[in-house]
């Protein structure tokens, strides 16, 4: 494997404040532990960025466009990266997502495999309240309590993208952090038919946990305020229109590349024989004892 760095990962965090603080810094913290290690860019003046770059050797651009709201802009972070790396290949990461050794193989194998792609994952929901201690075997631990605890999310809970450096021009001026920025990714990338590709059975990447007190309206405002539904515009389909199900391919848990064909309408057509056969026709289950609850 080669010791230049496969790839920079952008990352925008929000304050280094109490819960927040320290899940960023276990976030981030794990991508350093990446082999070959990534150049890693944090943007924004949030308070605690710069001393968390300076603390772990990462590359820190202090200033990004924002909207009136004073929300950072996906099209600016991707620019500023851009000018400032030589990297090809780019990876935008959720500053609360810890990653795997595998990410750093996942990629690979997609680079290797596609000239230029798009590849996404889907998250596992895990409550962590402490620093994590990344000494040896820390990765095998956590995969174990994932295990226990975790909690993958719907096909919605995307918190990666990775793309060719180029891929994204005439960016529209999506906030970060806020709904549909991520489905306009993936809207974009099938829209210039680039390959999408799954890596989440092969790179299982933990979310911890957070609450909003991050945001003055709080989670109301991250998915339902003003900024939500201007983005809404920008993405310009319906909800949930382009997820995690628009992906073209699949990399297995044994590294396998994998074509996807309707994927989307498998899941559909499953939620609506769930919705005929099992919830319509639970009263009856239950009075007949059928409903496999006590």
């Amino acid at each position: 494997m080669t010791s230049t760095p496969p790839l920079t990962i952008l990352a925008m965090p929000k304050p280094f404040h109490g819960h927040i603080g320290i899940i960023q810094r276990n976030a981030i913290t794990s991508w350093t532990k990446l082999r070959p290690r990534p150049e890693i860019m944090l943007f924004g003046t949030e308070e605690g960025a710069a001393a968390c770059a300076a603390d772990l050797g990462l590359v820190h651009i202090p200033e990004v466009a924002r909207n009136q709201h004073g929300t950072p802009l996906l099209a600016d972070i991707f620019a500023l990266a851009e000018e400032r790396t030589t990297h090809d290949t780019l990876a935008y990461v959720n500053a609360d997502i810890i990653l795997p050794a595998a990410f750093t193989v996942g990629v690979e194998k997609t680079r290797q495999a596609f000239p230029n792609f798009l590849a996404v994952g889907r998250r596992t929901n895990l409550n962590v309240r402490e620093p994590i201690d990344f000494t040896n075997g820390w990765e095998a631990e956590l995969k174990e309590r994932t295990r226990r605890e975790g909690q993958l999310e719907s096909y919605t809970g995307i918190d990666f993208f990775v793309f060719r450096r180029g891929t994204y021009r005439d960016v529209p001026p999506l906030a970060i952090g806020r709904v549909w920025f991520d489905q306009w990714c993936i809207k974009y990338a099938r829209k210039k038919g680039l390959p999408v590709i799954d890596l989440t059975p092969f790179v299982p990447i933990v979310h911890q946990l957070h609450d909003y007190d991050h945001v003055a309206g709080g989670r109301q405002w991250v998915y339902s305020g003003p900024e939500a539904d201007e983005n809404l515009v920008f993405y310009g389909e319906k909800p949930h229109t382009y997820t995690i199900l628009s992906a073209t391919h699949e990399l297995t848990p044994s590294g396998q590349l994998h074509r996807l064909f309707f994927r989307r309408e498998a899941v559909a057509l499953r939620e609506i024989l769930w919705k005929i056969f099992v919830e319509k026709t639970f009263s009856l289950r239950k009075r007949l004892g059928l409903s496999g609850r006590a």
